[in-house]
């Protein structure tokens, strides 16, 4: 074969752009090679494969990679990297791809890292090069953190497997390619993954280490060790979809985000939650235009409280007739729901909402709504969004479930987790705002600003409770002790008044329900200016309780 010479000019006389003479000399065969191997790659692992991969209900990795992004904006990196086969003359037969696809593309016109397994090659098998294209310690991580721009992983694979140490000649040590990469991007870039494919060992690892994740019901499963595994180790025989399916993954643990119903629907999800976040904390969350009347006062806001304290009402109807129309879009809606955790925009500029959910447990923190407040809080606070807390919280959850489910522990990480916001915070108790629960509602960093609706009512706890509890003994030696219960209570109860509180300055505002929006787009408007003084990654703090 002849030495390629692209672009060579004549050195007896001076070259000059409308005249250059130019001589190329191209490998004979080297285009042709460089066509089939791109062919070979876009092949996959076949057409058998990929007829499998559809007839599960899945698409291959690169139907979802243009599904999920801009058209014509994905570029590829290592579309050569494979298993060549050749022939006795040492001429490429064929090409078995890399079972992983990786590369740059943009997402509603930002840029963006993908990658993700191609299961039509060996069930996306991790590929044992030394240097990898993906996975953890993966190129594609490189990328992100390098270049400061969102990682998206679309996962649907298995990771290793112990074929790889007859090839090795050896087991490879935990770590060798670990999630060091992995965990440094959650500190400066948006990571957001789907599990698209049944996920186990370093797959399932990195979907959880992820901002955000989605997975998609029937067709998805993750776990720590697969059916096989669990045999093997337990003596029991359980199905994938029971293991690790979304009911289990999403609903009832809380490791996968959100669920979708269809690979379409998980992909809508990871471009939404991307429009809410910046590049990377050096840069500002990106700010719509508002549509929605910054002064829009919404009168039913004026009686969605009902007059009986324990009655619950719809949260979620409250915060849409706050924030910005059709702006909402929560995380794990389905977990931990307590509590509502949801991106939405204040006259175009992104909050995070933290809404306590008086349909369940009455509103009081267990701890499974605690984790799912603690991710959201240092989300928002990593991304320089402003949180606003819609609080109506009596505590935490008490009782013996509550207390061997470590719903205390949980709970004051919430109270620890909110000590250490930067971000800009507003909170407004719209009924109840009780104990160490209540203390999880406030950022003691930022001005403290509190505002509450006339409907308010805090303290260490309700009246109800505490008079039981400080007045026993009078209330025991009284000829009725029910009557003198409800005789402390109401001597008590007009001290509890919001307005009482809001004479002395220990609560900043009270508002009229129906200026909650107005006052709260003027406050994140204002927000703006000082957040753009504190770009940058979050110091990391100390140990969690």
């Amino acid at each position: 074969m002849r030495d390629r010479v692209i672009s060579k000019p004549r050195k007896d006389k001076e070259v000059l752009p409308q005249d250059a003479e130019l001589v190329s000399f191209v490998t004979e065969g080297g285009l042709e090679e460089l066509a089939f191997r791109r062919q070979q790659a876009q092949a996959m692992g076949g057409l058998d494969a990929i007829k499998r991969q559809h007839k599960a209900g899945r698409l291959t990795v690169r139907e979802r990679i243009s599904l999920l992004t801009d058209d014509d904006s994905f570029r590829e990196i290592g579309t050569l990297a494979g298993s060549g086969k050749y022939d006795e003359k040492n001429r490429l037969v064929s090409v078995t791809p890399a079972p992983y696809i990786a590369g740059t593309a943009r997402i509603e016109g930002r840029p963006v890292a993908i990658g993700g397994e191609d299961f039509t090659v060996r069930g996306g098998t991790t590929f044992g090069s030394q240097r990898r294209k993906g996975g953890q310690g993966g190129f594609v991580e490189d990328l992100a953190y390098h270049y400061r721009i969102p990682l998206v992983n679309l996962v649907d694979g298995a990771g290793g497997s112990v074929t790889s140490i007859q090839r090795r000649g050896h087991s490879v040590f935990p770590g060798v390619h670990g999630f060091e990469r992995a965990v440094s991007l959650l500190g400066t870039v948006p990571v957001v993954s789907a599990v698209l494919g049944t996920a186990a060992g370093g797959p399932a690892g990195r979907a959880i280490l992820s901002h955000f994740s989605v997975m998609v019901r029937e067709t998805s499963q993750i776990f720590a060790a697969g059916p096989p595994v669990v045999k093997r180790s337990l003596g029991r025989t359980v199905d994938k979809e029971a293991l690790g399916g979304a009911k289990v993954a999403v609903d009832q643990a809380g490791s996968i985000h959100n669920a979708a119903e269809s690979e379409e629907d998980a992909f809508q999800q990871m471009r939404r939650f991307l429009s809410y976040m910046p590049n990377n904390v050096w840069e500002m969350p990106p700010v719509l235009p508002a549509h929605d009347p910054i002064n829009r006062c919404e009168e039913a806001l004026a009686s969605i409280i009902p007059e009986k304290r324990t009655q619950a009402y719809n949260m979620h109807r409250l915060i849409g007739m706050v924030v910005d129309k059709a702006s909402e879009f929560e995380l794990q809606p389905t977990h931990g729901k307590a509590v509502i955790t949801t991106l939405a925009r204040l006259g175009g500029r992104p909050v995070g909402i933290v809404a306590n959910n008086p349909m369940v447990y009455g509103g009081a923190m267990d701890d499974k709504a605690a984790r799912k407040q603690i991710h959201f809080m240092e989300l928002c606070d990593t991304f320089h969004i402003p949180l606003v807390f819609f609080v109506d919280v009596p505590g935490f959850m008490v009782g013996e479930k509550a207390e061997q489910s470590g719903t205390l522990r949980e709970g004051m990480r919430a109270v620890y987790s909110a000590g250490n916001l930067k971000v800009p915070t507003l909170t407004l108790v719209i009924r109840k705002c009780y104990g160490m629960a209540g203390m999880a509602t406030c950022n003691k960093n930022d001005i403290d600003l509190k505002l509450a609706w006339p409907s308010a009512e805090w303290g260490s706890l309700p009246v109800e409770g505490g008079v039981a509890a400080a007045f026993r003994r009078e209330i025991m030696s009284a000829p009725d002790p029910a009557a003198k219960e409800k005789e402390i209570e109401a001597e008590l109860k007009p001290y509890a008044s919001p307005f009482r509180t809001a004479e002395a300055f220990a609560v900043e505002e009270i508002i009229d329900p129906r200026e909650t929006r107005p006052v709260l787009c003027d406050f994140i408007n204002l927000a703006d200016a000082r957040l753009r003084t504190e770009l940058g990654p979050r110091a990391r703090r100390g140990v969690q309780p």
